[in-house]
Order: C-alpha cells, then structure tokens, then sequence
C-alpha cells in the first residue's frame, strides 16, 4: 500500500509497509496489479492452491516501487505456471522484458531470468489500448501524469467495474478527461493519496496526488467507493488515522487502503 519505499516496522502495522500490489479475483482468473514488495506474499498464496496454474501482473509503470517483488514470485519457479506481464508505458524504446532482464541482472541481481520454470508472457501496450486477456475480462487502459509515464485501469468483469488511478498528479489536473473515463460509475476506484494538499504545494511535479484529489474525482465520475492508496512512507499510523478520519468526513464510504484488505464488490 506505501510508495516509494517499503516501510515494515513498528508505526506502520495497521496500514502496513509494503509497496503496491492488488490482487483482483475474475472468476477463476487472477489478475495482479503491481508487483511491488507485497507481490512475494501473494506469489506464496498462489502456488498453495494446486488448482490454479496462471496469473497476469499488470503494471502502472516499471520505478522500482512497482516492480521489486518479480525476482521474488513464487510461481515463476514452478513448472506449468503461466504469467501474462503487462506494462503499457515503455514502448517504442523499452519493453518489458528489458525491464525483467535488467533487473534480474549482475550487479543488481545473482541469478538471471533464465532460473523461472513458469511460462511467462511479456505484453507491451500504449496506454489508452482496451486489453482483452480472458474472456469476459475487458481492461480499459489510459495514460497518466507521472515521471516517466504510468497507465490508469479500468477494470470490466461481471458488470463490475475496478478503477485503479495510481501514480498520478490528480484531479484536476492535466489529463481530466482520462481520470473521469477510467472512473465513471466506477463501484470501486484505487487511488493515489500520496500527500496532503499542504505537503504537495512543493510536490506538484512529483506525479503523485491528494485524497482531497481523488474525492472530487470520484465525486466527478459518480464513483460508489473511493479507496485512497499509496501511502507516503512517512506518514505513520496514527497520521494514517487522521487522513482517513478527514476523506471519510469528506466522502462518506471512502476507504484508506490497509494491507490484506479484502474489498467485495
């Protein structure tokens, strides 16, 4: 749930210390978004069902944030298991399998990506490309404000619909029209509330965004359920209490994300 850095420890265990990672459930369809330090313990959960032998990882961007738990996917060393990677936001200079390469690369890394036993597809798309991955699984894609690049969500399955914003600048900003699309009639939206409004005066350039930010978003879009996201990692519990004491104030309903959340839609 925390950006930039993870951060376990003592002030951080009710919201936790892991950086982004989401685990949507599609029918019998696993999809993950970001692979962040919380991808290792779900890659364990995973491979202790012996029934399910495939996910797709979709990521917002490749900082090291979100992509530092790939080394550590327990299905990647198991044989059968198939992984879709998808990043939308590295073409035509980059792909992602560079990215998996280079970070499984001396001096960073020991072993190279030659060690995984699983089937591993590697996706490069343009944000703003609609993903088809399973049948029935329709994934709307846009790109965001972020260093870099990053790629918004919106996520179509059983007349539900998932919106992840993360990294972002926000709402308002300079790609309104984007956000609002991703989040229309949303039942859920995940979404980057990095920092306060007085903190981001000096963080505008950052690309990352406010609860405040995200309320008027979801109140734009005519969102169901806001759920704030991407914790700065110096912001402890007890400012964690304040923050979602402040937006559920704001926008009754709105959640501030905690790690093991399990959010039913």
């Amino acid at each position: 749930m925390r950006g930039s850095i993870a951060c376990p420890g003592a002030d951080t265990i009710r919201y936790g210390g892991n950086t982004p990672c989401i685990e949507v459930h599609c029918g019998d369809h696993v999809l993950i978004f970001d692979a962040g330090t919380g991808l290792r313990q779900l890659g364990n959960a995973l491979v202790k069902n012996s029934m399910r032998r495939d996910a797709d990882i979709f990521l917002t961007h490749c900082h090291l944030d979100h992509v530092t738990g790939l080394p550590f996917f327990a299905p990647f060393f198991v044989d059968g298991y198939k992984v879709g990677i998808w990043a939308g936001n590295l073409l035509p200079d980059g792909s992602v399998e560079q990215v998996m390469r280079k970070i499984m690369s001396s001096p960073l890394f020991p072993v190279e990506v030659e060690i995984f036993r699983a089937g591993i597809e590697y996706h490069d798309f343009v944000s703003g490309d609609v993903l088809k991955p399973h049948p029935g699984i329709v994934l709307h894609t846009a790109p965001l404000d972020h260093p870099d690049g990053a790629s918004g969500y919106r996520l179509e399955y059983g007349g539900k619909v998932f919106a992840l914003i993360s990294d972002t600048s926000g709402f308002p900003g300079r790609r309104d029209r984007e956000l609002v699309t991703l989040a229309r009639n949303a039942d859920l939206i995940v979404y980057d509330a990095t920092f306060t409004e007085e903190e981001i005066k000096t963080r505008e350039t950052w690309g990352h965004s406010t609860w405040n930010r995200g309320v008027k978003l979801a109140n734009e879009a005519g969102a169901k359920t806001l759920c704030l996201f991407h914790h700065d990692p110096s912001h402890d519990d007890d400012f964690m209490d304040a923050l979602a004491a402040d937006a559920a104030d704001a926008r009754p309903g709105t959640l501030t994300a905690r790690e093991g959340q399990i959010i039913d839609l």
